[in-house]
């Protein structure tokens, strides 16, 4: 039994589970900006991308082929999770501002 207690005081110490829950929360709300640029933002550029596709979108450049489609799309997803994250830290972690001396 000491083990098992020695255990649960780890998970409570270094709050594991909170750890867990925030991960899980992380991947979901991933998965949801990624659905919503792929499936509203980025069908609304189309039209502006030269071929329509904006996924297959390509620069090329002599023998290089560049996939700025793709990446742009996943420029979207990180600015979009970064924002968000931003506003939840700002809100959830209200800590005063240590001043310069």
């Amino acid at each position: 039994m000491p083990m098992i207690k020695e255990f649960l005081d780890f998970l409570k110490e270094y709050k594991v589970i909170a750890l867990a829950v925030a991960f899980i929360m992380g991947t979901a709300s991933t998965a949801l900006v990624k659905s919503l640029v792929d499936n509203i933002i980025m069908p609304l550029i189309t039209p502006f991308v030269p071929g329509g596709g904006w996924k297959t979108a390509t620069l090329s450049i002599g023998p290089f082929v560049i996939g700025w489609g793709a990446f742009l799309g996943e420029c979207i997803n990180f600015a979009i999770i970064a924002f968000v994250v931003f506003i939840i830290a700002k809100k959830v972690m209200k800590q005063e501002k240590v001043e310069k001396i």
